[in-house]
């Protein structure tokens, strides 16, 4: 199994980016897809996750209105588009896969992880 996460770059305060995360070697429509963050000396946080259809998503609260995910079940991807970006969104952007249509915000309970793409907002 592979997740690969791309996309990230520097972008200024207020900018745009949107990060993919191709999926390989797993039943891409039978995982739920999370996108988790880690900026530097923090802990990996939630950000937010999308189910098995795309039909439905979930943001934590630092991000919701301003970030959503999608997912295109056909091309085995999972996006994450975020807007209004501030500069305490820098951080290292990860894509993660969980068996199931679950609802999962803690990093311990998913099952593959992506390498991560760098995020740098500037002020």
């Amino acid at each position: 199994v592979q997740l690969q996460a791309f996309g990230g770059g520097l972008v200024q305060a207020g900018g745009s980016l949107r990060l993919s995360c191709a999926a390989s070697g797993l039943t891409f429509s039978r995982y739920t897809m999370g996108w988790f963050r880690q900026a530097p000396g923090k802990e990996r946080e939630f950000v937010g996750i999308i189910n098995l259809s795309g039909g439905s998503t979930y943001a934590s609260d630092s991000v919701k209105g301003r970030f959503t995910v999608s997912r295109d079940n056909a091309k085995n991807t999972v996006y994450l588009q975020l807007n209004s970006l501030k500069p305490e969104d820098t951080a290292i952007y990860y894509c993660a896969a969980v068996y199931g249509n679950y609802y999962r915000t803690t990093m311990y309970t998913y099952d593959y992880w992506g390498q991560g793409t760098q995020v740098t907002v500037s002020s």
